[in-house]
């Protein structure tokens, strides 16, 4: 995912100064921070501090960023070294120094920035379907689930069609060009 050209045009737009590039690239990395810093089981105090500092380093570090596609890993790096320090001064810390993070730590990171990518790729291509399909896919996946019914009367369509018409609105959601190239990218790792 490195080679997100999305990733690299928010970057390059908060640089000049662009708010919504900011709180897009805000949006989109929260989750992988917040979801770090549960793995480091930090109180939501200091999780909130950890994400603060985080974003804070990130705006004076934004103009050296050398790659901005590499702006994951470096969120992913960054806040992985300010829950350490957080643990260290809180009294909470690792046995190990964290350059040694065990390979399943590290792996669980990887896998954990991976679905963070993946979540904001899949959320920005729904943004992109109709808003009829943007309705049907948000019942169809709504949690507790939305019975057939509820969803023919809701949208005004037969139950009969809801299977077809979801099967529709989930291809032109995989031939979006960005949910595309994650379904390569999967392939191809899956390859290997």
């Amino acid at each position: 995912m490195r080679d997100d050209p999305q990733v690299t045009d928010l970057v390059t737009r908060a640089r000049k100064g662009d708010q919504q590039a900011w709180d897009a690239l805000v949006a989109r990395y929260a989750p992988l921070i917040w979801s770090i810093c549960r793995r480091y089981r930090l109180s939501d105090a200091d999780a909130e501090d950890v994400g603060q500092a985080v974003w804070m380093r990130l705006v004076s570090q934004l103009d050296s960023l050398r790659d901005p596609a590499a702006l994951p890993g470096w969120l992913s790096t960054t806040t992985r070294r300010e829950c350490f320090r957080v643990q260290r001064v809180t009294g909470k810390h690792l046995a190990a120094d964290l350059e040694n993070i065990a390979d399943g730590q590290a792996a669980a990171a990887d896998h954990e920035l991976l679905a963070a990518e993946r979540d904001a790729v899949l959320r920005d291509a729904c943004t992109r379907l109709s808003p009829d399909c943007q309705r049907l896919l948000a019942m169809l996946t709504s949690d507790p689930p939305v019975p057939y019914t509820e969803i023919s009367a809701r949208l005004g369509i037969s139950v009969g069609s809801i299977g077809p018409i979801r099967g529709r609105c989930l291809e032109r959601l995989r031939r979006d060009p960005a949910v595309a190239a994650l379904i390569d990218a999967e392939t191809a790792s899956q390859a290997r």
